[in-house]
């Protein structure tokens, strides 16, 4: 199937086009220009997704999930053209796209699932004490309510999982919520085909148009617009620091500030202890090494930096680990922008104080090799910026002194969506004393195991303290993500017939 993208906007059930245009940069196959957004087509879209709210914010919860499991009907409908244009688009093999696109229609289902079950809502009734002294109480009733129309933000590194249809769009459509999307100019074609499963899903199931709308990239201009719109009462966001944090400044300086989900990154720290890494640190090392570089290291989950105590046990962990990262070849990375921001992280953790090379390779123009490095814990915690994401399949291992040295290590850590243990039963010890200052560092703590790749559940936590996000008291995967777009509302003394749906009777 040859899928060729028409490069329009979705506003409010149309396709637009726009006076000016922007390429696309695919990694192998043809380009193709794609509309640029503008602060019109923002403002056109919210307002629709406003109106849109005074019908779809009060519909049923079977209405959502029948549009939510449309909408993943749609997309499978387009499993061949999907794969074919993420492919060219991104770089990524047809069997991880086709991975993801199970992932992401999965996860729609999942969400439909859920919020039929109705516990989400946390229901809760305090029935009226009419006698009781000093004074009666009323008629209480608490429901969850969808908040509004939600901003989201295209992802670079996931096309389909974290991106148009992907875990914010899932969340806040299942919540009530209408939803403007901001497509990555890394994907537009993939967004624009995923849009079109949308389109033909809100059609289906007869929502109203401004339900979702899709405003392709091209300049930052638009992400500016979309969330200082004043119909927009929270964003969904998936990237880099520095961008997220620019867009949550802009939420915060508002008029009305709204809520901004950031899931900004983090290096997802190991920490291996004596007689994990005495009875297999061999094996550690290469499944290390499998994890740092699966999709040229594109995840947010990616496993960075290894913290091991010094022992001639911990050599046999390093040198499985440089062998297997030794076998690597060149992998290619999402944009050229991705892939020069590699390099550029490369040479900031070469180029520091106290940092030994242990694997050297080549890589330009859209190429990720695999490099490793080492540096002592004196000196980790000497040199912040060691601590600082590289978005590749870069490894940093830190030897530490002693136990006491380890848990530095971990006090000084920045927030993190992911932290690991590789322990064995004679490590308890150390282990306990670690984790309560791990739980406060990241949203998922691991054991024995590699945190790439981020189930779809309900007990999931992707999110983490800043800067890993932006809120810690979320989560950008499992069916909790569908909280961040709704608020309690209570009702006092309320005839049945003006509550919501959801607490008559």
């Amino acid at each position: 199937m040859n899928f060729t993208p028409h490069g329009k906007h979705l506003i409010a059930g149309d396709w637009v086009a726009g006076e000016k245009t922007f390429p696309s940069e695919p990694a192998t196959g043809p380009a193709h220009d794609f509309a640029v957004g503008t602060p019109e087509l923002v403002d056109a879209a919210c307002e629709a997704a406003e109106e849109a709210f005074w019908t779809y914010g009060y519909s049923s919860r079977a209405e959502r999930a029948k549009f939510l499991n449309t909408i993943a009907d749609e997309i499978e409908k387009r499993a061949e053209a999907i794969a074919q244009i993420g492919s060219q688009e991104t770089g990524l093999p047809e069997a991880r796209l086709n991975s993801e696109r199970g992932r992401t229609t999965g996860q729609l289902r999942l969400f439909a699932t859920h919020i039929e079950k109705g516990d989400y809502l946390d229901r809760r009734h305090d029935e009226a004490l009419p006698d009781r002294q000093p004074l009666p109480r009323p008629d209480l009733k608490m429901v969850q309510r969808p908040i509004g129309p939600v901003a989201v933000f295209g992802a670079s590194n996931f096309p389909l999982a974290f991106s148009t249809a992907g875990g914010d769009t899932a969340a806040a459509l299942a919540a009530g919520c209408p939803v403007v999307v901001k497509g990555h100019s890394a994907h537009p074609g993939t967004g624009e085909i995923v849009a079109e499963a949308i389109h033909a899903a809100r059609e289906a199931c007869g929502l109203p148009e401004g339900v979702f709308s899709l405003i392709q990239g091209g300049n930052r201009e638009v992400g500016a617009a979309l969330v200082q719109h004043p119909r927009i009462k929270a964003v969904g966001f998936t990237g880099s620091l520095g961008g997220g944090r620019a867009l949550f400044n802009l939420c915060a300086a508002r008029p009305e500030p709204i809520p901004f989900f950031g899931e900004l990154g983090s290096v997802n720290p190991m920490f291996l202890l004596p007689q994990a890494v005495a009875s297999r640190g061999a094996e550690i090392g290469k499944g290390w090494a499998a994890s740092l570089t699966m999709g040229a290291g594109q995840f947010c989950t990616n496993p960075g930096i290894a913290v091991v105590i010094d022992s001639p046990e911990a050599d046999a962990f390093i040198n499985a680990a440089k062998e297997a990262l030794g076998g690597v070849g060149p992998q290619t990375m999402l944009t050229d922008g991705i892939a020069e921001a590699y390099r550029k992280g490369r040479d900031r953790v070469a180029g520091g104080t106290g940092v030994r090379e242990l694997l050297a390779t080549s890589c330009d123009l859209r190429n990720a090799t695999p490099y490793l490095y080492e540096t002592t814990g004196e000196n980790w915690l000497a040199n912040h910026e060691l601590g600082e994401e590289v978005f590749g399949p870069l490894g940093l291992i830190v030897r530490v002194k002693d136990a006491d040295e380890m848990r530095q290590i971990a006090r000084s850590l920045d927030g993190q969506l992911t932290c690991t243990l590789h322990i064995d039963a004679g490590d308890t010890e150390l282990g306990q004393s670690l984790m309560p200052i791990l739980e406060r560092k990241a949203g998922r703590l691991l054991a024995n195991g590699f945190p790439t790749g981020v189930e779809v559940a309900d007990a999931m936590v992707h999110g983490g303290p800043y800067p890993a996000s932006t809120n810690f008291g979320a989560t950008s995967v499992g069916t909790l993500s569908i909280r961040r777009f709704l608020r309690p509302v209570c009702y006092q003394a309320m005839p049945d017939a003006l509550l919501p749906g959801d607490l008559r009777g």
